[in-house]
């Protein structure tokens, strides 16, 4: 059997803790992008952020997620992520995206315009909305859950590493020493 590392169960919680708090929204949201800090340092560092939050000493989690403030009017959050650079303080980094996906069955099918294919999508009959959580760690590790609207419960939550290759790799970009315009970027504001 596998030993889980400390890092990457601790990264599935927030994913999923992640996800959990965005649903409790509903479907049909725009982009969401969350700074993932060491609970032990906002404590310190952030007094009246971690209040804010409801994170006090006794918080049984490592990772706390500090949601950003972002506008995705002109650009999508993947466009953004290209971006956007973190401070040492933040040690991963979590998106949450919905997307409508099809069935490899009518790929051929899908017009090669994007605005068309956009639209093809979101009315075909066999069209699938998913809410994607993409999550990684400096450390390297990473933690997707994917739900499907169809199948709305917690139950059918899909879980992997890397179920969202692209995604994945947009946000590992961000935490790299040389990502982005955005390196001063403080954690708790998102601006």
């Amino acid at each position: 059997m596998t030993e889980v590392r400390a890092d990457a169960l601790s990264l599935r919680i927030a994913v999923v803790e992640v996800e959990h708090y965005v649903g409790d929204d509903g479907w049909d949201q725009p982009g969401r992008l969350f700074a993932l800090v060491p609970t032990e340092h906002l404590l310190e560092a952030e007094p009246d952020l971690a209040m804010e939050l409801g994170v006090h000493a006794n918080t049984a989690e490592p990772l706390t997620p500090v949601e950003q403030e972002i506008d995705v009017n002109d650009r999508t959050l993947e466009e953004l992520l290209g971006m956007i650079a973190w401070p040492p303080s933040v040690v991963g980094v979590l998106a949450v995206v919905e997307r409508v996906v099809l069935p490899p069955s009518v790929e051929a099918d899908v017009p090669g315009d994007a605005e068309r294919a956009m639209a093809f999508a979101a009315e075909h009959a066999a069209r699938e909305d998913v809410r994607i959580v993409a999550g990684v760690l400096r450390s390297g590790e990473a933690h997707c859950a994917l739900r499907l609207r169809s199948r709305d419960s917690d139950e059918n939550l899909v879980h992997g590493e890397d179920l969202v290759p692209q995604l994945v790799t947009a946000l590992r970009d961000t935490l790299e020493e040389d990502a982005g315009d955005g390196g001063n970027q403080d954690w708790g504001s998102g601006e």
